[in-house]
């Protein structure tokens, strides 16, 4: 870790003022470099009050992002990630695009035992966050407005010793974790439209994009990105059209509880972190929380195929299977399991899509 990062960290730690000299001492560096870790910190937004004993105290931040106050905030929630690569930017064309990028050119994450090369210990729970992008994706390539400011825009690559053995899970997990961090944080109960939409108040406030690498060599997906994004303030850049379908957490019209005290940073974190852990979790159990936010469960819907037979045809969602599969009942009493396709319901005129197929 960073000076400078390390500096932010014991801050942030600290409801006290803090001396220089103990900062020096924990960041085994000068006097000189705390004082200039300070000034760096003080550039990005963060409030840090200076005493006249030459200590200093953590006072707060604007709402910016920044690498040191990502890492900050992300190791101080989850230890247990502490060492995860972080890179975070003002502007991207999208975290996904960069993390294929970045998988691209540093080759196998795992050697042929399963073992972590050194590529992989680097990126392996590595988490890329953005304050915009100018070509955020969703499934089957539709956009994604991503707003500076307004949302927070993330991937994560995980790379598991036996693979990416059930990717559609993946997905399904990373919209139970979105729905933690949203209960945790600001106390509201999410809903999912299965496989990677999370409602809040009848719209979309996030979409979840999963996609694998395969390992040619030995002809696994070895890892995936699941890329997420959270819409958190209203944005004047939503069309219209976006609108009907897309909202956001704090368009509710009440004061939710953590609303004023949140950053946005602190959220990315929490999400971030949350999905991580939850992929190593017991996955009955997050199936069964999976199944318990899901809306779809009893409803008639049009499912829309998108590889083979193209016919749209009505069904009744009977649930979902330990695999994030959606079983139907069509009209003639016939029982499917749906891992790919889309599905739609009529709500007041509007049809609403949920998508899924386990990668692009």
């Amino acid at each position: 870790m960073k000076t400078k990062e390390k500096v932010l960290q014991i801050l942030q730690n600290n409801k006290d003022c803090v001396s220089g000299e103990l900062l020096a001492d924990e960041c085994k560096v000068s006097r000189a470099a705390v004082w200039k870790a300070v000034k760096s910190l003080r550039d990005d937004g963060f409030l840090i009050e200076g005493t006249t004993n030459g200590g200093y105290k953590f006072m707060g931040q604007n709402d910016l992002f920044s690498k040191e106050a990502f890492s900050a905030e992300f190791s101080a929630l989850f230890s247990e990630f502490s060492t995860s690569h972080i890179e975070c930017f003002e502007q991207i064309d999208s975290t996904n695009n960069y993390a294929k990028k970045i998988l691209s050119e540093c080759g196998s994450l795992r050697d042929e035992d399963g073992n972590l090369t050194e590529a992989g210990r680097k990126y392996h729970n590595c988490v890329i966050v953005a304050e915009s992008q100018t070509a955020g994706r969703g499934r089957l390539g539709r956009e994604f407005v991503s707003p500076k400011k307004s949302g927070i825009y993330l991937s994560v690559i995980y790379a598991p010793k036996e693979g990416i053995q059930d990717p559609a899970k993946l997905t399904a997990f990373s919209a139970v974790a979105v729905c933690r961090t949203l209960k945790k944080l600001f106390n509201i109960d999410a809903k999912i439209k299965w496989v990677n939409d999370v409602f809040l108040n009848g719209k979309k406030v996030c979409g979840i994009l999963t996609e694998g690498i395969v390992n040619f060599e030995t002809r696994k997906i070895e890892s995936a990105i699941v890329g997420i994004g959270l819409n958190i303030f209203e944005n004047d850049e939503f069309s219209a059209e976006i609108k009907k379908v897309a909202g956001s957490v704090f368009d509710y019209g009440y004061n939710i509880e953590g609303k004023n005290k949140t950053t946005r940073i602190r959220i990315a974190a929490e999400i971030a972190g949350e999905t991580l852990s939850i992929f190593s979790e017991d996955s009955q159990k997050v199936i069964g929380e999976y199944r318990e936010k899901s809306f779809l469960i009893g409803k008639k819907v049009f499912v829309h195929p998108v590889i083979g037979n193209n016919d749209v045809y009505e069904a009744t969602v009977l649930d979902i299977d330990q695999n994030a599969a959606l079983l139907v009942k069509t009209s003639d009493g016939k029982i499917r399991s749906l891992n790919s396709g889309e599905v739609s319901i009529k709500s007041d005129c509007i049809i609403q899509m949920a998508k899924i197929a386990p990668f692009e």
